[in-house]
């Protein structure tokens, strides 16, 4: 088990560091009333620097009463957080109408208008990063970055800078403890919040993420020694599960490929 304290004392650290050597005169970050934004929030709001947070709903048919609640929290206890809200509906429902088009392939229009979402969040982050010089800050955990691809590419994906990224969700639990992060957010069922029936985002991999945790430390500690056929029938799905889903969002987690061309073809 992590010490969370001294894990959120080196992230801490390694923010002031980045920013300094980058030159950047602050942070953006989005909030999204999930633990994962909440905490990588706290630990930016931390170093002191300007840090820019923003809500942007997009057809919310409910409130997200728990970002606004982190927010006012955040502001609360740190004079260098500023907060914006804007509803960014009208840009979305712009977008869908230039593009609708739901009568073919009905599932695959809707995961594209999801991802969209997240991509118009993406646009308005870099908008207010690009007029402050502020580093836009990721909120994705490790299972989601580098196990299961489980963020949207040029969405939640495009960012400056991974904070969580090397902690699992069973990690950054123990750090929102830690930090004293309020309950309610801490006991919050995830989700992206970007499809209109709320689902979460275990509903979406079919697994939990101590599931999924579970699946990736054997896939990358034990793969070489450990014997697969004293599975329980659940943990062959879960990681059967797993591998699909790094396999499948392969192309999110690698750098994207670049076509190396001989240099004798480029000799004149």
């Amino acid at each position: 088990m992590i010490n969370a304290k001294k894990v959120i004392e080196y992230v801490i650290s390694w923010l002031r560091k980045y920013i300094k050597k980058s030159q950047s005169n602050g942070f953006i970050i989005g909030l999204s009333g999930g633990i994962d934004s909440s905490v990588t929030s706290m630990l930016v709001a931390m170093t002191q620097y300007p840090t820019l947070t923003l809500e942007m709903p997009i057809l919310e048919k409910d409130k997200n009463l728990l970002s606004q609640k982190h927010a006012i929290f955040l502001k609360s206890k740190f004079l260098n957080v500023h907060h914006l809200k804007k509803d960014l509906s009208s840009l979305y429902l712009s977008f869908f109408h230039t593009v609708d088009d739901t009568s073919k392939k009905r599932n695959k229009t809707l995961l594209a208008l999801a991802n969209t979402k997240s991509r118009i969040r993406m646009i308005t982050l870099y908008y207010y990063a690009n007029i402050n010089n502020y580093l836009v800050v990721g909120t994705g955990n490790k299972i989601e970055d580098f196990g299961v691809g489980f963020f949207t590419k040029y969405g939640d994906g495009g960012v400056d800078i991974h904070p969580i990224a090397d902690l699992t969700k069973s990690e950054i639990r123990l750090l929102a403890k830690e930090l004293k992060i309020l309950d309610c957010i801490q006991k919050a069922k995830p989700t992206d919040g970007l499809w209109d029936d709320q689902r979460s985002d275990e509903d979406q991999l079919e697994a939990t993420y101590e599931e999924l945790e579970w699946a990736m430390k054997i896939t990358e500690e034990e793969k070489k020694f450990f014997n697969y056929d004293i599975f329980k029938e659940r943990e062959k799905n879960v990681m059967q599960k797993y591998k699909t889903l790094h396999q499948k969002n392969m192309h999110k987690i690698i750098p994207i490929p670049i076509c190396k061309i001989p240099y004798i073809l480029k000799k004149n």
